[in-house]
């Protein structure tokens, strides 16, 4: 039993034996999990990192939330770009050294991060046009959903409040930009009850 497999070898395995396939996570996870198992006698720790880790890499494509696949042609081996010392100072003062969605700033006390608008992971890249001034909880709602999913959550969570105080012209507001995100189909796993 004591084959010493490591993870990334394991997760690289399974996509080389399933070529142009888009896999849903849950698929890959259950084999990895049975997989490492039987081959080592341990657990596998954390599916989830590997995966992400290849793709950010290169290996595998994101094709949607939790579905990647392996193309045997794909040549992308990206590097992850960061943020120069200089272009986070020209975001920095570009948005007045305050949180694009909440206002708060190093004023506050709060700490202040520059993040990617589209995600590196979804080959977002390091420039002035595509940085943003976020505060570390909202940066750290951003890196737990995409930036429309924590949009349409913040729509949700305030057509809620406006419906419990009665608030109609809220109400409507919030309810005509949801129908938005429903009409371009966008983050359609995250429902509403109107």
């Amino acid at each position: 039993m004591a084959n010493n497999i490591s993870q990334l070898e394991l997760i690289k395995e399974f996509y080389l034996k399933n070529p142009l396939r888009d896999i849903p996570h849950k698929e890959v996870v259950e084999w990895l999990l049975k997989e490492y198992k039987e081959r080592t006698g341990q657990v596998f720790a954390d599916p989830d990192r590997g995966i992400r880790s290849l793709s950010q890499k290169g290996f595998l494509i994101k094709v949607a939330k939790g579905v990647y696949r392996y193309d045997p042609d794909y040549e992308h081996n990206r590097m992850l770009e960061d943020f120069t010392p200089a272009q986070k100072k020209e975001i920095l003062e570009r948005d007045g050294y305050k949180c694009v969605i909440c206002g708060r700033g190093r004023q506050d006390g709060i700490e202040l991060h520059i993040d990617h608008i589209k995600a590196k992971d979804f080959g977002g890249e390091a420039t002035i046009e595509n940085g943003q001034t976020l505060c570390a909880q909202h940066n750290f709602l951003k890196k737990n959903f995409k930036q429309t999913e924590t949009g349409k959550k913040m729509f949700i969570r305030l057509y809620e409040l406006a419906k419990i105080q009665e608030d109609i012209i809220l109400q409507t507001f919030c309810a005509e930009i949801l129908e938005v995100f429903e009409k371009n189909n966008i983050n359609g796993h995250i429902e509403w009850k109107k």
